[in-house]
């Protein structure tokens, strides 16, 4: 068996070795990778809309959660909590 491996292992060896990779080619990748294009650059925004935006932001009215509004009646608030009923059976005994 050790002889068997032996020769196994030597050819697997010798055909190794004999082996010669095909040199690469610059051209081998053509048609595999798609050429690079740098993106776009981005539109630069117009400077009165980014004012009128600007000022539009700050007269805006803030919204508090809660808050009550002219006209409006507050949120009635309810009690949602239920006290635990004690059992009957657990009490007495």
């Amino acid at each position: 068996m050790a002889l068997r491996a032996d020769l196994v292992q030597d050819m697997y060896l010798k055909e190794l070795k004999a082996y010669k990779p095909t040199p690469l080619k610059a051209s081998d990748s053509e048609g595999l990778v798609q050429k690079f294009s740098a993106p776009k650059p981005p539109k630069s925004p117009d400077e009165g809309d980014i004012a009128q935006d600007l000022k539009a932001y700050e007269e805006q009215q803030v919204e508090v959660e809660g808050q009550v509004t002219s006209g409006e009646s507050g949120p009635v608030e309810e009690d949602w909590f239920e006290p635990p009923e004690e059992d009957e059976e657990a009490a007495s005994h």
